[in-house]
């Protein structure tokens, strides 16, 4: 939405403030998952490894945001695909749970109560 909205100036955003903008917004989604990381760590470690790897993805895009580096930004693209093949593991074996099989390794919580 967002990149959809600056290309149509539905946000009255100027070019000049475009780049401000990406980095608030990977800024803010960086905040709110580091958050949901934290809110993990009692659960299997497959979600807290999913939301990590989430977290460098948009620290890594925000980083070749902020020196204009491609080669930044194409790491946490690497990573992107990283942490949806983990979802999609987690996927399966949410499917295979549902459908009466067994579950998927996903590994002991980090924190225990």
């Amino acid at each position: 939405m967002l990149v959809l909205g600056l290309i149509h100036a539905w946000f009255g955003i100027t070019l000049l403030a475009v780049t401000d903008t990406q980095k608030l917004f990977l800024i803010s989604w960086l905040a709110v998952i580091v958050m949901l990381t934290v809110a993990t760590l009692r659960l299997p470690v497959a979600f807290t490894a999913l939301f990590t790897l989430v977290d460098a993805a948009l620290l890594l895009v925000l980083l070749g945001t902020v020196q204009a580096s491609t080669s930044l930004t194409k790491a946490g693209g690497y990573v992107v695909l990283v942490f949806a093949a983990l979802g999609a593991y987690l996927f399966v074996s949410s499917a295979s749970q549902a459908t009466g099989g067994k579950a998927l390794p996903l590994g002991p919580p980090i924190l225990r109560a």
